[in-house]
């Protein structure tokens, strides 16, 4: 993947369920970290008592987060309703020349910031709640 303009970097939620995404507007930064649980299998006769881990066990997850300003009212409305609402909805993360990353998340958290002499700011992180799908560019 050569070099990207981190302004791609693209994250939309589903807007009313049916699956049609809206792009959630005035993100300045946005990140995704996937993990992976791992299962330890290590016994008194494992080799020079080396940990042993379980391939392909344990708990996946994504963690999606991003900050910004709030710019566009139809999508600042669409989160502020999934926040009070506790709402579990799914979400893209576009990740430009590698491929998009969809599933239900629930968010996590949601801060909002303001200096007297700035703009209101807001922080956001979504924790997944379901099996995440891939999709390739």
């Amino acid at each position: 993947m050569a070099a990207q303009k981190g302004k791609d970097l693209l994250l939309k939620v589903d807007s009313n369920g049916s699956g049609s995404f809206t792009t959630v507007a005035g993100l300045r930064s946005r990140a995704i970290a996937f993990n992976a649980e791992s299962v330890d299998i290590t016994h008194a006769e494992s080799a020079g008592q080396w940990r042993e881990l379980l391939a392909g066990a344990g708990v996946k997850s994504a963690r999606v987060t991003g900050s910004g300003i709030f710019k566009d009212a139809n999508s600042d409305e669409i989160v502020r309703g999934y926040v009070f609402a506790g709402t579990i909805r799914d979400w893209q993360m576009v990740i430009p020349d590698f491929g998009t990353v969809e599933g239900p998340f629930h968010i996590a958290s949601f801060e909002l910031t303001g200096r007297h002499d700035g703009e209101v700011a807001f922080e956001i992180a979504l924790e997944s709640a379901g099996e995440l799908t891939f999709a390739a560019a």
